[in-house]
């Protein structure tokens, strides 16, 4: 069977949570990869504040997985964490989650002055399909507005990426890498995983919402897969207005 995957960065919990919403009921992925994304229960808080429980309303995912990176203190006063997600049709068997960056923390800030210490993590889950398990990673990964830096904040993303996914079938890695494909740190993961995207893209950044021109030609959010076991039908960047993001979609088949 074809599976389609999904990845999107949904900019501060949702600021176009509608057209993104629409997107995402329309692909009707079967496995949904999200970045950026909020976990408050407070029904005094607008949608994309409540991002995981409007997502399970309003898409009606059977299975999903939240890992907060930290508690936001800037825009809710503590009453969500920020993260990243996954949403399935199929069932979650494993979930787990590391840190390329950092730790959980309920003290970061998110200031400029702050922004080299958010913590960053790789998120696991092993999801069964009907043709075997799936073991999906989900990234957002260390910012650096120079997107060739190999920091050494990038070197341990990298080397944390290379240690998880070593060794395992059926990989696929998804989400906004914070990174150019011209990084170290991205060809360090390219020596394990195929990205699915090498060389196509000019931008994966929606240019509608950025003021920096450098943008333009900024690819930093990507898909990879095992190369060996996934075989890649289909991949595509719609140019759509529902994020600063724009969202990849790949449909591929297990072997």
């Amino acid at each position: 069977m074809k599976l389609k995957i999904i990845s999107l960065n949904l900019w501060l919990g949702g600021l176009l949570f509608e057209e993104a919403l629409q997107f995402l009921q329309e692909q009707d992925a079967d496995i949904v990869l999200l970045q950026e994304v909020f976990n408050g229960t407070d029904p005094t808080l607008e949608p994309r504040f409540r991002s995981m429980q409007v997502l399970k309303e309003r898409l009606g995912y059977p299975e999903q997985d939240f890992a907060a990176a930290y508690r936001d203190f800037d825009l809710t006063d503590g009453l969500m964490q920020r993260g990243d997600a996954i949403l399935s049709k199929f069932p979650i068997k494993e979930r787990n989650r590391s840190f390329v960056a950092g730790s959980y923390s309920e003290t970061y800030r998110d200031v400029p002055e702050q922004y080299k210490d958010c913590p960053r993590e790789l998120q696991h889950v092993v999801i069964e399909t009907p043709d075997g398990e799936v073991n999906v990673f989900n990234l957002q990964g260390v910012w650096d507005l120079d997107g060739d830096n190999f920091s050494e904040q990038r070197k341990k993303m990298a080397e944390v990426i290379v240690a998880a996914v070593k060794g395992k079938k059926h990989v696929i890695l998804g989400g906004d890498t914070n990174a150019r494909p011209t990084n170290k740190a991205i060809q360090q993961i390219e020596v394990e995983l195929t990205n699915v995207f090498k060389d196509q893209l000019k931008t994966t950044f929606n240019m509608r919402r950025k003021d920096n021109p450098g943008y333009a030609t900024s690819v930093v959010d990507m898909l990879f897969v095992s190369p060996n076991d996934i075989e890649v039908i289909a991949c595509t960047c719609p140019e759509v207005d529902i994020s600063d993001h724009l969202p990849l979609v790949m449909e591929v088949t297990l072997r």
